[in-house]
């Protein structure tokens, strides 16, 4: 056994395709659809759609509520307000709680200062803390003296606080996942705190505005700090630090968060709509078509039509209207060959008849003359069938040739001068002539030209002219003219014999149609010469056609058949 044979029990690759070929079909032939099984579970073009349309709203809106730039400006906006109010507070301590001591030395006092710290920072969130020069803690907004010491004052939230929508809660969530913001150092609230515990409040002892951020890991959130000098004639006499927490700053950011995370979902929302509805729009008719293509592949004779998108007026549209003009070129095609086919069979069985009668009929035939005919009818019999076997195969060729024709410039005055030259140089003595017009005056003009293949051009008006000469009566005259009319080039080609046989004018073209002229010996001719000519002219996108001459008398002078090709550059 070969290398590339199969071994017994194993079934060929060709057996195997036939075998799913039957088995899609008879999938067809249960559900009507196509549904091969190697495509249940392929990953959809209505999927892709939905996925490449969300994926670009989903990283726009996911960098759109990542609003750490937006947050860094609120925190500097933030520090900026708490300079302007601590600068107030500092002027107006630096005015109301300093007095002058024995040696004229400004003092800070305590008890005023406390006093104006707390009623300067009551109608605000604001922290205030005044510290000494000697970095001690005299004054804080948020402690009260009492009996048994300071007390330390808390804000509590409102009561009866609604609860977070889920809207709110989704913009949480989606902000825990967002990256975290800048790493700030820790919040630490010391009992009693110091100057040593605020580096800012160093720096504002020293004479200096120095800004803080800090992060409070405890409560959460952020401490924005502010520490200002307090002075006295450019004298510093304590530091005032301001303190705040980003609670409303966090509130701003959770409601542009919360605007962005609507506009979010509407367009998510929008985007699954338009994607079903573009899906729809391009997924489910190419399916149809694809179900169609297969049903055409599949179905028997022509029940499966491909649907209609012509009107929608786009690319789907296009797809359609070129699917169904290539099903109903596939079915004129098919209607063809088999046409051609059931021609040839029966061609070819007249002359093989002919020859099994003749042979049959030759064994039992003693007489030499009688022998030497049916001989001779067997002899003729083969030529005629190798005559006819050499025209279809001629003419089986020309459809797949002229599909893939390769054009180039043709002159048909050339072409037609030269058949004319090759006809008088080989004429008989009673044979007719070829009388030649091109154009004007007999010149050759520049507008007698074609595109097409001059081989097969050359086959049509070398049939058209042996179909003259054959129906010519001797010493007559085959007229041929050739012009250029509108963007067409015109050839017509005129005889003087009987004309074509009346209702015919359209079946002289059918293919192994032939009407002889009296006389002329039997099955000389396969009848595709014209046949040949009329599918090699409609290929290069022109018409052929006849008609018979009227004699002046009335009668038919002969017949002409016209030839028109389009013109090179038209």
């Amino acid at each position: 056994m070969s290398a590339t044979g199969t071994r017994k029990g194993e079934a060929s690759p060709r057996a195997t395709s036939a075998a799913a070929k039957r088995g899609v079909r008879r999938l067809l032939e249960r559900t009507g659809r196509w549904a091969p099984p190697e495509k249940l579970h392929r990953f959809s073009l209505a999927r892709r759609l939905l996925l490449v349309n969300l994926l670009a709203v989903v990283f726009l809106g996911g960098g759109m509520l990542y609003l750490d730039r937006y947050e860094r400006g609120l925190i500097d906006t933030e520090l900026q307000a708490l300079e302007t109010q601590g600068r107030i507070f500092a002027a107006a301590l630096g005015e109301g709680a300093v007095l002058q001591d024995i040696g004229d030395q400004p003092l800070l006092a305590a008890s005023l200062a406390r006093d104006m710290v707390r009623r300067l920072t009551e109608a605000s969130r604001t922290r205030a803390r005044l510290f000494m020069p000697d970095d001690s803690l005299v004054a804080d907004s948020r402690a009260l003296s009492g009996p048994g010491g300071p007390i330390q004052i808390e804000e509590l939230p409102p009561p009866g606080e609604p609860k977070q929508g889920l809207l709110e809660r989704l913009v949480t969530a989606v902000s825990a996942m967002l990256p975290n913001r800048t790493n700030y150092p820790p919040y630490i609230e010391r009992s009693p705190p110091t100057a040593f515990d605020f580096p800012e409040v160093l720096e504002a002892l020293s004479g200096r505005i120095e800004r803080d951020v800090r992060e409070d890991r405890a409560a959460g959130g952020l401490v924005l700090s502010v520490a200002v000098p307090v002075r006295r004639y450019k004298q510093v006499l304590g530091a005032l630090l301001l303190s705040v927490d980003s609670t409303s700053l966090e509130q701003k950011v959770a409601s542009v968060r919360t605007d962005i995370l609507r506009l979010f979902l509407f367009s998510v929302v929008l985007t699954v709509i338009m994607s079903l509805y573009l899906a729809g729009t391009i997924v489910r008719p190419m399916r149809r078509l694809a179900q169609a293509a297969v049903a055409v592949r599949w179905g028997d004779g022509r029940k499966a039509e491909i649907p209609d998108f012509s009107r929608r007026g786009d690319e789907i549209g296009d797809l359609s209207a070129a699917l169904a003009e290539m099903t109903e070129a596939l079915w004129r095609r098919m209607d063809a060959i088999e046409h051609f086919a059931a021609d040839v069979a029966h061609e070819i069985k007249n002359p093989l008849s002919s020859l099994r009668s003749a042979v049959e009929t030759v064994t039992r035939v003693k007489e030499p003359a009688q022998r030497e005919r049916l001989m001779a009818i067997i002899l003729d019999d083969v030529q005629r069938l190798d005559r006819l076997i050499s025209d279809i195969s001629d003419a089986s060729r020309l459809d797949a040739e002229m599909s893939r024709l390769e054009r180039s410039p043709v002159s048909l005055a050339g072409m037609l001068g030269a058949l004319a030259e090759m006809h008088e140089a080989t004429r008989g003595e009673d044979e007719p002539t070829i009388e030649l017009a091109l154009g004007d005056a007999g010149q050759e003009p520049d507008s007698l030209v074609v595109w097409g293949k001059e081989t097969r051009l050359v086959q049509v008006f070398q049939n058209l002219i042996a179909n003259a000469l054959s129906f010519s009566p001797a010493g007559g005259a085959i007229r041929i003219a050739a012009d250029s009319v509108g963007s067409d080039v015109v050839v017509t080609i005129d005889d003087d014999g009987p004309g074509v046989p009346e209702g015919k004018l359209t079946a002289i073209f059918d293919r192994f149609y032939s009407e002889r002229p009296a006389g002329e010996k039997f099955g000389t001719h396969s009848g595709l010469g014209l046949s040949i000519s009329k599918q090699i002219v409609e290929a290069h996108g022109g018409r052929i056609s006849a008609e018979n001459r009227q004699a002046p008398g009335g009668g038919v002078a002969g017949a002409r058949f016209t030839v028109r090709l389009p013109r090179a550059g038209e």
